[in-house]
């Protein structure tokens, strides 16, 4: 594959806003279940803003070592509803990004960044509410004169992810959703919801998971024995 480039075009669909209108209304973790618990990034990932979830279509970036010219390269060719993915060569703690790019992203229309590496002006980032996931915080920055790709296929958080899938994140992490898979993973995110709905409802007339989910044959199974008290293991002795 060829490196050092700025893919100006990624995949789009009209569909687009209605896969996002569908994943931002689903769970982290009920996408990544509904995955087989694949493309889930790697949980040292956390977002800088709490109570956050946002849904976006992957605009990739992969910086040079302390360096972020390709994620200013980059947002001349994101649109709305577009998330920034950032990856470096290899794990750098700077302070890829701050306030003044947020701004400039959110003007382009971007929902929000994932970076595997760090971000800064934390408390500028959450009082204009731009959502951020990162691996690190750190004042340190970067210089601006390496070279890198901008929408070409990276690996970030230990999950491949190409330019126009989606991705979804929330306080649980970040899950990524292939734009061939889309469709499928909703429609079992969403089945799945509904069954932990009818759970819900159990639970809250007092009903056990032990005795729902049908564990005790499998409490049994593993030789668990249930005793009285604590005197009764080994006799008393």
């Amino acid at each position: 594959m060829k490196l050092n480039c700025v893919i100006k075009n990624i995949p789009r669909s009209p569909d687009d806003g209605k896969i996002l209108d569908k994943l931002s209304r689903l769970s982290v973790a009920s996408l990544a279940e509904s995955q087989g618990k694949r493309n889930v990034m790697d949980p040292g990932i956390r977002p800088v803003i709490s109570g956050t979830r946002v849904a976006g279509k992957a605009i990739t970036v992969q910086c040079f070592d302390a360096d972020n010219l390709m994620i200013h390269a980059a947002v001349e060719f994101c649109k709305k509803g577009d998330i920034l993915v950032v990856s470096t060569l290899s794990e750098t703690r700077n302070g890829y990004f701050g306030e003044l790019l947020a701004r400039s992203y959110m003007g382009a229309g971007a929902v929000g960044l994932i970076i595997d590496g760090g971000v800064r002006d934390v408390k500028d980032l959450r009082k204009i509410g731009f959502p951020v996931w990162s691996r690190y915080v750190n004042v340190v920055g970067t210089s601006k004169k390496n070279p890198g790709s901008v929408n070409v296929p990276i690996v970030c958080g230990n999950v491949k992810i190409c330019a126009g899938d989606f991705v979804v994140a929330d306080d649980d992490g970040v899950v990524v959703i292939e734009r061939n898979d889309v469709y499928e993973t909703i429609k079992k995110a969403e089945e799945r919801d509904k069954r932990e709905e009818e759970t819900r409802k159990r639970i809250e007339r007092g009903e056990l998971g032990v005795d729902f989910y049908g564990l005790r044959k499998v409490i049994t199974s593993l030789g668990i024995e249930y005793l009285d008290n604590i005197e009764e293991i080994d006799g008393g002795k």
